[in-house]
């Protein structure tokens, strides 16, 4: 397999010549691993990011050889150290000296490339869970701006790449100047509803300002999927009885919904919905009642926030208050089995 790649690889023509800035990492607490990059270069994700949940991630550029991601995570899989598939790679490729490439391994262990046929300024950084490269740049200092950022950020994973991905930007990035950014981050099951391991996968494949244009994206990235992702994976944490990691991810949801509260802090619908996160979890029922409250007050006929007000008065030790509030909502949505059910375990003081 490995003679027949390299019989392959030996003859791929270089792509066209593009200068790019990208950092590829891991959180091993978490367990997410990622990669976001930048340049001037027309859909640059679709080209240098690879990662796979449980695994590693890499980004091949320069004269990008694709071949190298799925290679790099199979390789990786398998158990052999980032350094060494840098070895690996250049031994099945002739045109190596004009490829850049950064890889970083689910356990934190990194390693990157820099050809010296790469165009200037082309260079590297990597250390524990991150590595950071670029060519056609405005100089080193684009690089150590990145590495900076990343390390001194805060944040989940793909915060702290869009931190690393801004603070090169700011030290001059492409020389040439701005196009395409994407971001991509794997985790197990971290996809929508679970049903894949694609945690955060966005792109902004032409734009004059397009790192900007990324981060707004995420942020909506962040309200219609990770704040569910963050609920989802705290509540099996919670089932197996790891607290401190099920509220790590309570909190990062709670972030993101608080984020929205002050943009939208008359919204019943939305007071609604984090005051139903935080009492399905046990979290803040003082300040879920609050919440609950002010949108009864702004909506008070509304049979979701009713239910939503019974269960947080309920556990509360308001009993009777809950009783109301469930009696007033089934009398609005009499075919609504859920809140009848909700009503007589009220009655019975059992939920």
């Amino acid at each position: 397999m490995v003679i027949f790649l390299s019989f392959i690889l030996s003859f791929m023509s270089p792509a066209p010549h593009s200068g790019t800035f990208s950092i590829v990492a891991c959180d091993t607490l978490t367990r997410e691993v990622g990669v976001a990059v930048a340049s001037k270069f027309l859909a640059v994700g679709s080209a240098v990011p690879f990662a796979e949940a449980e695994v590693g991630a890499v980004a091949t550029q320069a004269y990008g050889n694709m071949a190298f991601g799925p290679i790099a995570l199979d390789l990786l899989k398998k158990g052999v150290t980032p350094d060494s598939i840098i070895k690996v790679l250049q031994n099945m490729d002739t045109l190596f000296d004009q490829r850049q490439v950064g890889i970083v391994s689910i356990s934190g262990a990194s390693a990157s490339w820099t050809g010296k046929g790469c165009s200037s300024y082309a260079g590297h950084r990597n250390g524990f869970c991150y590595a950071i490269q670029g060519n056609i740049l405005v100089g080193d200092t684009v690089i150590k701006a990145m590495e900076n950022a990343f390390l001194n950020s805060s944040g989940d994973l793909p915060e702290r790449l869009i931190a690393a991905l801004e603070a090169g930007d700011m030290a001059g990035g492409d020389a040439r100047g701005r196009q395409s950014a994407a971001l991509l981050v794997m985790r197990k099951n971290g996809g929508y509803a679970g049903y894949s391991d694609r945690y955060v996968d966005i792109r902004v494949d032409d734009h004059p300002d397009p790192i900007p244009e990324l981060k707004r994206i995420y942020k909506l990235w962040e309200r219609f999927f990770l704040l569910d992702a963050h609920g989802r994976i705290g509540d099996q944490y919670a089932k197996e009885n790891k607290t401190e990691l099920s509220m790590m991810e309570y909190q990062q949801a709670m972030k993101i919904l608080n984020e929205v509260m002050q943009e939208n802090p008359d919204d019943p619908d939305l007071l609604n919905e984090v005051a139903w996160f935080m009492v399905l979890r046990g979290i803040e029922l003082n300040k879920a009642k609050e919440l609950i409250d002010k949108a009864l007050e702004i909506k008070p006929d509304d049979a979701n926030i009713l239910d939503t007000a019974a269960l947080i008065y309920f556990k509360l030790g308001f009993k009777k208050k809950a009783i109301e509030f469930e009696q007033k909502a089934v009398h609005l949505d009499p075919e609504n089995k859920y809140f009848k059910d909700m009503l007589e375990k009220f009655k019975k003081g059992k939920i």
